[in-house]
């Protein structure tokens, strides 16, 4: 873990970056669906793509706290910026960071961390999202290789990646997750199709893309783990999402701070009936709800982050953060459009953008009907525990 002082003065530089350099360029990223080039390569020379990589595979080793709140800072600005990081900084990399062999963390995690390599998770398919269990792509063993067959959909930063998470049922007579194994795959590797990225309501120049395996031949070195850690790869992607809900419900409060504060400014600019439209109560209304649901998920959060650092896992908690923080985002972005009135649905201003980015956060890594489910069979678990 990075010292307090070290920390905080990278803190300062993010938060210096994005009023800089990220809040500047979110114009010419929503008009190109892309990030130049400069700014992936001063993120990289930042040390952003390495922020969860441990320090001895070249990470800057954070631990989930500090993370949380970088990522909160980084999201000030464009939620789409995170993303060409958070591939490599969660579930790209922590699988190998938790369970890959120590062959695997030398090949991959030092270019992760770099950015010279980015890494997708591909895990979810076209009639799979949060039933992950019941994965249709499928990785035969042909003697010491298998063959992999299968398609994945809204796979993050795959027309960018240099190495693919890969989770594919290896053994079909085994239900549910049981049957999971995961691979790392190297992106140029024969029978692999990475589809044109996809059009979306929001978050331009983040990419997602399908991919497609065509008789892939990959050795069974290429296990998560190494041979003998066969059918345990779904084991590793609930470990992986449990730390990634903690960083996309940072992402939330990230974006929800800066809804609130373009709300904030623009009540005290416009004018109604005389007087700026903050003196109003009904928009002091909708400002103070907004205020005070952002500090409670900040501090929900924070304290889930605090003790997954202690504890290793903090499955109720990390659901509870992802939920609430997301569906919190959610009403401030519609409170912050409703505050601008016919004008928050005007292109040219940021909160017709910021809305429709904000959505994208009730979905992945879990949508907010599957937190509810993992919430309320914990408390059940935890409850019969204690009985």
């Amino acid at each position: 873990m990075v010292d307090d002082d070290t920390f905080e003065q990278l803190l300062t530089t993010v938060e210096r970056f994005v009023r800089e350099r990220l809040i500047p360029a979110e114009p010419r990223v929503e008009e190109e669906d892309d990030i130049p080039e400069d700014i992936v390569r001063e993120m990289g020379e930042m040390g952003l793509f390495g922020l969860s990589i441990p320090e001895a595979h070249g990470g800057l080793g954070l631990s989930t706290l500090q993370e949380s709140r970088l990522v909160e800072a980084l999201c000030y600005a464009s939620v789409s910026f995170r993303s060409l990081i958070g591939t490599n900084v969660g579930i790209g990399s922590q699988g190998i960071v938790m369970d890959g062999t120590e062959a695997q963390k030398a090949t991959y995690l030092p270019r992760l961390a770099t950015g010279e390599m980015i890494a997708s998770f591909a895990l979810t398919e076209p009639d799979i999202g949060s039933d992950a269990a019941h994965l249709k792509t499928a990785a035969r063993r042909d003697g010491g290789d298998f063959i992999l067959n299968g398609t994945k959909r809204y796979i993050t930063n795959a027309v960018r990646a240099g190495v693919f998470t890969v989770f594919a049922r290896t053994d079909p007579a085994r239900d549910g997750g049981d049957g999971v194994s995961a691979f790392l795959l190297p992106a140029d590797t024969p029978g692999i199709t990475v589809a044109k990225p996809d059009r979306k309501l929001g978050q331009r120049g983040t990419k997602t893309s399908d991919v497609i395996f065509d008789d892939v031949r990959l050795p069974e070195s290429a296990i998560i783990g190494g041979p003998g850690n066969e059918n345990r790869g779904f084991r590793t992607a609930m470990k992986v999402l449990d730390r990634g809900r903690v960083h996309v419900a940072s992402i939330a409060i990230g974006t929800a701070q800066r809804m609130l504060d373009v709300a904030t400014a623009y009540a005290l600019e416009r004018r109604q009936f005389g007087v700026a439209i903050a003196e109003h109560q009904f928009v002091q209304g909708m400002l103070a709800e907004s205020q005070a649901e952002l500090l409670a998920a900040r501090h929900l959060v924070r304290a889930t982050a605090a003790t997954y650092d202690r504890d290793g896992q903090a499955i109720l908690m990390a659901s509870s953060s992802k939920l609430f923080a997301s569906e919190m985002a959610f009403r401030v972005a519609d409170r912050a459009l409703q505050i601008h009135g016919g004008a928050g649905y005007m292109a040219e201003y940021p909160i017709e953008r910021l809305f429709r980015d904000s959505r994208l956060l009730r979905i992945y890594e879990g949508t907010s009907q599957i937190q509810q489910v993992i919430i309320a069979r914990r408390m059940v678990k935890e409850f019969t525990g204690r009985a």
